[in-house]
C-alpha cells in the first residue's frame, strides 16, 4: 500500500512565480504591447473590490484589471498610475481544484491573459469571442 503524500498548496509567491514564467511564455509582441502592467498576487480581492463589481462570493472573482486600458489613454493624462493586474490566489486555486481538467499553469495564464485583455480595452464579451474561435 503506497503512503499519501500531501503537499502544501501554493504560496501567494509560488503563484506569482508561475504568473511571471507564464508571461515571459507569451509571444513578444503580446508582453511589448502590455507594457509596464504591475502584477500581484492576493488571496482575495478587498471588500471594496467586490462590493464595487456587486459579486457576494470572492471566491468568484480570479482575477481583475484595473488602471486606465490603452484605448483610453491620452498624452493629456496626468501620469497615470501605472496598470495594475491582480491574481486572486484562493479562488484560482478553487478553481483548479474543482475543475482538475487543466494545470494550475494553464489556468493562471488563461486568467493573465483575460486581464491583459481588459488592459488592451477588450470587454469580456471580446475575450470570450476571442478565446471561442481560437479553441
Amino acid at each position: 500500500m503506497s503512503e499519501l503524500r500531501v503537499g502544501r498548496a501554493p504560496s501567494l509567491d509560488d503563484l506569482a512565480a508561475i504568473a511571471e514564467r507564464v508571461f515571459a511564455d507569451l509571444p513578444e509582441g503580446f508582453r511589448r504591447l502590455a507594457g509596464d502592467v504591475v502584477f500581484r498576487v492576493d488571496d482575495f480581492p478587498e471588500q471594496a473590490v467586490l462590493d464595487e463589481l456587486g459579486i457576494e462570493d470572492a471566491f468568484e472573482l480570479t482575477g481583475l484589471y484595473q488602471g486606465v486600458d490603452l484605448g483610453r489613454r491620452s498624452v493629456f493624462d496626468v501620469s497615470p498610475q501605472p496598470s495594475r493586474v491582480f491574481l486572486y490566489r484562493r479562488p484560482i486555486l478553487d478553481e483548479w481544484a474543482e475543475r482538475g481538467d487543466v494545470t494550475l499553469e494553464e489556468l493562471v495564464g488563461h486568467v493573465l491573459v483575460h486581464e491583459i485583455g481588459h488592459h488592451f480595452g477588450l470587454s469580456d464579451a471580446d475575450i470570450h469571442a476571442i478565446e471561442a474561435a481560437a479553441e
